[in-house]
């Protein structure tokens, strides 16, 4: 009934619908139910170490034989900056003094790290059918060995630019990120959030522009935005926020309820609690400081400041400096088993198909 085969044919699944890999927010047990209804499950592993990685393969494999898509940042590790680290502390100091905090005492870590020669021998000792990148491509000598290893590259484009330039690097399907999408921008050869199209204009410019699979992302949770996807030209679509009411989400009760709550105008795209824009819920800090602030530090580390009042905040039953991840479109989220909200997806857009296709 499908359209466009393209991305089956090429990734070996049964549903054009890929779920979108969710640092934190997602593990083994969604990629195995989306998988196993028939679409692409996808295995985050941004913030995993190389050891959790192979296990969380392991599982995936023991549980399906359906294709797996594992997906890592490949940013460039910022270079430490003391001085714009004390200065985004104190911008937090207000905060610090109202939950009793030592501002002065040394934040955790953030564990957010690039695709690098570690993680590539993991790729080549589990091939996992598809491996996936957000912003841009690591070296190309490591995208060759992921290939050279039988794997499909995708990555993501925010712009026709870098999706012309991840197709003249050899990837093999491209997702259009609108700006609609809930998480981190995937944009690479720009850093200016205001000129970022919807993905109702994005779509089909990159569709024109390329010649590999296109897969729409952002704003889509329904039937009626797979099959408008269809209809702009895209081969798939990419979903993420409708995965985050499943029970296979493994965000908080907090973030889930917040969610639940979420109206079309409630989310905004911040670089507080990560030094890069992603979109997000709206919550105290974001309107308090302003959803993006040139003191943030660079990604990864600009939430390593807001950790104490995030976990301070979270005791409390707040969610007022935690990062809660949403695109445009959570209201018409579903609570759901990952499997079955893939099979409900697949039957919405069937019947969307069949009633475009009696109107032509």
């Amino acid at each position: 009934m499908w359209p466009d085969r393209r991305l089956l044919d090429l990734f070996g699944i049964e549903q054009p619908i890929v779920q979108a890999p969710m640092a934190g927010a997602n593990g083994s047990a969604m990629a195995i139910a989306v998988s196993e209804a028939g679409g692409l499950g996808s295995l985050p592993c941004a913030m995993l170490d190389a050891d959790k990685v192979r296990a969380e393969i392991d599982v995936i494999r023991q549980r399906t034989d359906r294709p797996l898509n594992v997906n890592f940042f490949c940013h460039t590790p910022p270079r430490p900056d003391p001085d714009r680290d004390a200065a985004w502390k104190e911008r937090l100091a207000g905060y610090y003094s109202e939950f009793g905090l030592d501002a002065e005492a040394s934040a955790p870590a953030v564990s957010r790290s690039p695709f690098d020669e570690t993680m590539c021998e993991v790729v080549e000792q589990q091939t996992p059918e598809v491996v996936s990148f957000h912003f841009g491509l690591p070296e190309e000598a490591l995208v060759e060995r992921v290939k050279a290893a039988g794997c499909l590259v995708v990555s993501s484009a925010t712009t026709v630019a870098e999706a012309r330039w991840l197709e003249n690097r050899d990837c093999d399907a491209i997702i259009a990120q609108g700006y609609e999408a809930g998480g981190h921008r995937g944009m690479f050869l720009t850093d200016d959030v205001a000129t970022q199209p919807g993905t109702f204009a994005l779509v089909p410019q990159v569709v024109d522009a390329v010649k590999i699979p296109v897969i729409a992302a952002g704003g889509i949770t329904d039937g009626r935005g797979i099959a408008a996807a269809f209809a702009l030209g895209a081969a798939g679509a990419q979903i993420g926020t409708a995965y985050l009411f499943t029970p296979e989400s493994l965000i908080t009760d907090l973030h889930r309820e917040a969610l639940r709550e979420a109206t079309d105008d409630q989310t905004a795209l911040t670089n507080l609690f990560s030094g890069r824009p992603a979109r997000g819920l709206m919550n105290r800090v974001m309107r308090e400081i302003g959803p993006l602030s040139d003191q943030a530090p660079a990604f990864p580390t600009a939430g390593a400041a807001l950790a104490p009042l995030k976990a301070q905040a979270e005791a409390a039953g707040a969610a007022d400096f935690s990062s809660l991840w949403s695109g445009q479109a959570a209201s018409l989220g579903r609570e759901m088993e990952a499997g079955e909200l893939t099979r409900q997806l697949v039957l919405d857009t069937a019947q969307r198909l069949k009633a475009m296709a009696a109107e032509d």
